[in-house]
């Protein structure tokens, strides 16, 4: 993948939002884009494990578990189950833990942070449903991109594989 974040953003301004959470990377990954699903839970990973364990079909999951840095929603596990299934990336608007291990895992992790301590696996929460944070609003369907500048949403596709140069 060769798309920039600040490309887009300055060939795209009317069409995107950018977020401002300050999300770190995790994972060996640290460039993707994709499709986006959705899972909102506070600190409980049972619907991204349901979520996980269904087809990617290379897009990323974005979860809005409240900014919590109480309990990880994505660990090791999850994060081989993310890569067997074919998904691009896990976003986590709260927190991660594994960490040495999802940073040698070809899978794009960001994160608020880590913790040691897993969440509950009871499956509470809601999926595929719009979420927002960090001023952005994530919508099933839309694309999300993500680099070393930052990560951005869009309804639109804004770059195709085909593109890529030869």
């Amino acid at each position: 993948m060769t798309f920039k974040t600040a490309d887009l953003c300055d060939d795209h301004a009317g069409n995107i939002q950018i977020c401002s959470a300050p999300l770190r990377s995790f994972g060996s990954r640290l460039r993707f884009c994709g499709p986006i699903q959705t899972v909102r839970t506070h600190e409980d990973a049972g619907l991204v494990r349901q979520c996980l364990q269904m087809p990617g079909e290379g897009r990323v999951l974005v979860v809005d578990a409240g900014g919590s840095t109480r309990a990880a929603v994505l660990g090791d596990m999850l994060g081989a189950c993310a890569l067997r299934n074919g998904w691009q990336a896990v976003v986590v608007f709260g927190s991660v833990r594994d960490a040495e291990a999802l940073a040698g895992m070809d899978l794009g992790v960001i994160a608020l942070g880590t913790t040691p301590r897993r969440g509950a696996l009871d499956a509470r929460g809601e999926v595929g449903i719009a979420v927002s944070f960090g001023d952005a609003t994530f919508v099933p369907g839309h694309y999300l991109y993500w680099d070393a500048d930052g990560l951005i949403v869009s309804p639109d596709a804004l770059h195709r594989p085909e593109e890529e140069p030869a």
